[in-house]
């Protein structure tokens, strides 16, 4: 078969050098096609639902949410495992599914199920899926650079106008904001003036309510004109809050400013971003989408963040805080830079010992093609391009070109030797 094989490659050269040179291109075109990261994605096919019930403890959270979830989300087809974590004010379900399930089919599946699931938790408690990214998707992070801005405004800009312009980038699945405070408008009851005006919280909480929204009422024409009419109500300042009538006592309106105060301050922190013990900062984390190409991802977040830093305030900059193209840059330079030389080596030693170049080009056209053979095959596989497979592809390269030295040599060993034969043969019928 191998002798078959070897003769109609020699007979057809022009058929070998053309699916060489097809090779090559198929090679550089998955190159250009195949996903690139620094890291391999070894995490689990999961989808993860997220619920958040503020200042309820952890316990409160285990047999009122998470229980119920988990107990609800089971029976899901092509499940491996749920498992759920409760801690304060949040409940995180990760529901395993098989390696080879479309995530997006999975979370569908968890989408139909939690529609039921979450008639059996508390009024007002809605779970949400988790980004549809892998546990290596956090591929960015930055910080705003702001002096002059206290941390609740920087939060605010970044929440309401980074944030929403950085998610629009294609293969971004999240953009999580973290540091600062988010702002919010704090009530300070008195419990002697709540007593003594006989409201409770529950009523406290119903007026802010029902006194913080819009309402709409409809249009009537006067004068050959329409006019819808409606009722002004959001909360846009303290006095607001302050004047909001709870109700009466002796046929006086008690007010939320009566029975106490009211200021802005910050919402409630589980952690700070600290840049290098310098200070807190406001920033963002970029997760890009399951089974995007990091490297273009990255490209095109940076790309945005141009756009995005005109309309900022004056002095307002963003600031890279983990940034993870510069890994997957040095991982290709790395591999890059193991061909070249692995090409230039063999290429010295096979002139040196053979003083033959076509043996030479032979090795230096069989290694490009090679390593173009391998990211056809990841490719194919699905399998990114990250430093486990480029560190394959580099230590390979030495077994191929181990192969093609001994073959070569081999090569224009057996054919010298056959010339010299026919040299013989032929000077020896010319004596004759």
């Amino acid at each position: 078969m191998v002798e078959k094989l070897i003769s109609f490659s020699l007979k057809n050269r022009f058929v070998v050098l053309l699916v060489s040179a097809c090779l090559l291109a198929w090679g550089i075109y998955s190159v250009q096609q195949n996903p690139i990261d620094a890291i391999p994605d070894l995490s689990e096919n999961q989808v993860i639902v997220f619920t958040e019930w503020m200042g309820r403890s952890p316990q409160v959270i285990e047999a009122q949410v998470t229980y119920p979830l988990v107990s609800n989300l089971q029976g899901i087809p092509k499940v491996k495992n749920i498992r759920g974590a409760s801690m304060f004010g949040m409940s995180f379900v990760y529901i395993i599914f098989e390696d080879n399930v479309d995530v997006y089919w999975a979370r569908t599946r968890v989408l139909e199920r939690l529609n039921y699931a979450q008639r059996l938790l508390p009024q007002n408690v809605v779970p949400t899926l988790g980004p549809d990214g892998t546990g290596v998707g956090h591929v960015f992070w930055y910080h705003l650079e702001a002096n002059g801005m206290d941390l609740g405004e920087q939060r605010a800009l970044q929440d309401w106008y980074v944030k929403f312009a950085l998610q629009t980038v294609p293969g971004v699945a999240e953009v999580a904001s973290f540091g600062g405070f988010e702002k919010q408008y704090q009530l300070v009851l008195d419990p002697l003036k709540m007593q003594y005006y006989n409201v409770s919280m529950m009523e406290v909480m119903n007026a802010v309510k029902a006194n913080n929204n819009d309402v709409g009422g409809r249009k009537f024409e006067m004068s050959n004109m329409s006019y819808i009419v409606r009722g002004l109500g959001y909360i846009k300042n303290i006095k607001d809050v302050e004047d909001i009538a709870i109700k009466n006592y002796n046929s006086v309106p008690v007010k939320v400013k009566d029975i106490g105060s009211i200021q802005m301050g910050g919402d409630l922190r589980l952690g700070i971003f600290d840049e290098n013990g310098t200070g807190e900062v406001v920033g963002g984390i970029v997760v890009m989408r399951y089974g995007e190409n990091a490297d273009k991802v990255i490209k095109a977040v940076k790309e945005k963040m141009k756009e995005v830093e005109k309309g900022l305030p004056e002095g307002v900059t963003f600031k890279t805080s983990y940034d993870r193209s510069e890994l997957i840059e040095k991982a290709i330079a790395s591999v890059k830079g193991t061909l070249i030389e692995e090409m230039i080596v063999v290429s010295i030693v096979i002139l040196l010992f053979l003083f033959h170049w076509r043996s030479a080009l032979i090795i230096l056209i069989q290694l490009p093609i090679s390593v173009a053979i391998g990211f056809i095959l990841l490719e194919a596989f699905g399998i990114s391009s990250n430093i486990m497979s480029l560190t394959g592809i580099a230590l390979a390269i030495g077994v191929v070109v181990d192969d093609g030295i001994v073959m070569v040599e081999n090569a224009y060993r057996t054919i010298s030797e056959k010339q010299e034969e026919m040299e013989s043969n032929q000077n020896n019928s010319e004596i004759k």
